[in-house]
């Protein structure tokens, strides 16, 4: 499978199956297209000349007979040299991958389904998910790193993400269990890699020095300009959130040598200008940015919309030239969403299955409830076992252990299958009732983030050659 793409004056082709991605001229890159068929059955020069010409006069393009023959020669060498029209190497895997043990790897601890804000659009609906406000108890925390440990077989690192609601909410219990953790990592040959997602709020120099101390990563909830968050972002009162976070942010990129946390937002139908908060962010001096779309029920006044999409697609278009701009000019940030590695890439499970929600990864709520993921909390059809119990209903895991890339009839034919691993399982069973759909909106606007982020290496890389 191949995919080809213009993009801010580049001719680009990746090779879906062995990911190798080309910058070509007009004529190889209006031959690639046309032909797969007669290179891969080893057709001679004559014929390939033959189809070529054929193609190229019915597409109304005239080149001279020399590039034409160059053109065919090129796209011959690539297929050889198995970067281009590449068999798919992956799908073998599948079974194997299918029958392998399950080992749980990292889990979701929802340390709090409380918030002190009240923000729009939050799936959780403001800390509740679907239920009860609550607090996670040591004790239950407590239990859910020890299943861990038990269900890690022989992997040694381990990822505990501390989440919410607004997990600062219980702060001693993080600590407590950060403790608890590293107390089982000698004797049990772990490691284990703590993160937190926060609303900032609650941040203050103590919670900074020990999370610079013991969280690997910190993920701060910030939608992008004043105006935008404070909309979406608000304290249950009403008022707005960002005067107060935005000092103690620039606080904790600043103390963390500006890695190892990102600024996430969340740009939704009132900000479809979103590459403006992507900048706003970036000239506030965070490194680290993710503003991504909202999910939500098109019944929502602030829901994405079909409508939208061209003018998204556009505003990914224009964010990749200025981070392209910036970087040349040495004033660069790293976008989340156009961040991906064109030489080694994600291993084959990442590839075939994304995430691992239900199988490697799993949600933890605040009274012991193991959900396949965060998003699928509250829904009593995927409640999976508890912290004393263990996994009870194995069905549900099974059916994730089977959702990938081969399993849905959306991803078979599209390009970005190896890089989104079929999207996201919630989004699908939210939009179709089946974590083996795949949500529309998502894959659009998922195809078009690859395109521009293949295009940044391809121009930055044509920046360094000259």
């Amino acid at each position: 499978m191949v995919h080809v793409y213009k993009n801010n004056g580049y001719n680009l082709v990746l090779d879906v199956n062995s990911g190798a991605v080309h910058v070509v001229d007009d004529v190889v890159y209006d031959l690639i297209p046309v032909l797969e068929r007669a290179v891969r059955e080893k057709s001679t020069k004559e014929r390939l000349l033959a189809l070529a010409g054929q193609a190229l006069k019915e597409a109304g393009a005239s080149y001279h007979e020399e590039e034409v023959s160059e053109a065919v020669d090129e796209i011959v060498e690539l297929a050889e040299a198995e970067m281009l029209y590449t068999d798919d190497i992956y799908e073998p895997y599948i079974q194997e991958f299918k029958d392998r043990e399950t080992v749980v790897k990292a889990l979701c601890l929802h340390i709090a389904h409380d918030c002190n804000l009240a923000c729009k659009y939050c799936f959780a609906e403001e800390g509740e998910y679907h239920g009860r406000r609550a607090i996670m108890s040591y004790e239950v925390g407590k239990k859910a790193l020890d299943f861990l440990v038990k269900n890690s077989g022989n992997r040694v690192n381990l990822e505990v993400d501390f989440f919410g609601g607004e997990p600062l909410m219980n702060w001693q219990v993080i600590k407590d269990l950060v403790a608890y953790g590293r107390s089982l990592e000698e004797p049990y040959h772990k490691k284990f890699r703590f993160t937190l997602t926060t609303n900032g709020v609650l941040l203050n120099d103590e919670i900074l020095e020990f999370a610079n101390k013991e969280m690997a990563n910190i993920v701060l909830s910030i939608d992008g300009r004043k105006e935008v968050h404070d909309h979406m972002r608000p304290h249950r009162g009403g008022q707005g959130s960002y005067d107060e976070i935005v000092p103690k942010y620039i606080k904790v990129a600043e103390s963390r040598n500006q890695m190892d946390y990102y600024v996430r937002g969340t740009f939704t139908h009132h900000n479809l200008d979103f590459s403006r908060d992507v900048i706003h962010l970036a000239d506030l001096g965070f490194k680290q940015i993710s503003v991504e779309p909202v999910v939500a029920d098109e019944k929502e006044d602030y829901a994405i919309k079909e409508e939208d999409i061209p003018v998204i697609l556009e505003q990914y278009d224009e964010l990749a030239k200025e981070i392209i701009q910036r970087k040349e000019a040495g004033q660069g940030f790293n976008f989340f969403h156009f961040m991906i590695d064109l030489e080694g890439g994600p291993c084959v499970a990442k590839r075939l299955s994304g995430c691992g929600s239900g199988t490697e990864y799993l949600a933890v709520t605040p009274w012991g409830d193991f959900y396949p993921c965060h998003q699928f909390v509250g829904m009593e059809q995927f409640l999976m076992g508890n912290v004393d119990e263990g996994i009870v209903n194995t069905a549900i895991r099974d059916e994730f252990k089977t959702c990938n890339v081969y399993a849905k009839e959306k991803c078979k034919n599209c390009f970005a299958k190896f890089y989104c691993s079929g999207g996201c399982a919630a989004n699908s069973y939210n939009f179709h009732g089946s974590i083996n759909d795949a949500y529309d909106i998502g894959c659009e606007l998922q195809r078009k983030r690859i395109e521009c982020a293949i295009m940044i290496k391809a121009a930055l890389a044509d920046g360094e050659e000259k």
